[in-house]
């Protein structure tokens, strides 16, 4: 192998350190494997290529389609979190939401039972609840609300990716 000049290397180890601190050791070295004779640019490609999968809350079992959100809210059966800022929400939003704004979201989900219903005028979401659901303008913020909402331990907890500018081109709004 040639050697590489000190400039490089600091940059290689920069960057391989900061891909191991945010993906698993293990599936880089699987996908290195692949090859039958790992190089260095396949080495190197497996860092920098693959997306992180820890901590990514637009899974497809955390998404709640248009056509999901239009039968949970038919049947009544959802806590729907409108995440956007207040005026956001007073311009338009969609029925039967409770306006908690994302920067006001951890502290409300912290509350007692008795402060949430005193402050919302709605019953608490429970941690094992799974109809809660969480939505803003284009799905931004609901996915940062969900990442709240799951690591405070409501674990069942989705968003609408679609957010309230799909909802509002599909209902004609």
């Amino acid at each position: 192998m040639f050697p590489l000049p000190s400039s490089l290397q600091g940059t290689l180890v920069f960057t391989m350190l900061s891909y191991l601190l945010s993906r698993s050791f293990c599936q880089v070295v699987a996908e290195v494997n692949r090859s039958s004779y790992p190089t260095f640019g396949s080495v190197l490609r497996a860092f920098t290529t693959s997306t992180p999968t820890f901590g990514d809350a637009s899974e497809n079992a955390s998404v709640v389609t248009y056509s999901q959100l239009k039968t949970m809210l038919s049947s009544g059966n959802i806590q729907l979190f409108d995440v956007r800022n207040p005026d956001e929400y007073q311009a338009g939003r969609i029925s039967d939401s409770v306006n908690i704004p994302l920067g006001n979201l951890e502290e409300s989900l912290k509350l007692s039972s008795e402060q949430f219903q005193q402050t919302f005028d709605i019953k608490p979401p429970g941690k094992d609840d799974d109809n809660i659901v969480f939505h803003c303008n284009s799905g931004s913020r609901s996915s940062k609300a969900l990442d709240i909402a799951r690591r405070l331990g409501f674990s069942r907890s989705r968003h609408y990716k679609g957010g309230y500018s799909e909802w509002a081109e599909l209902e004609g709004n």
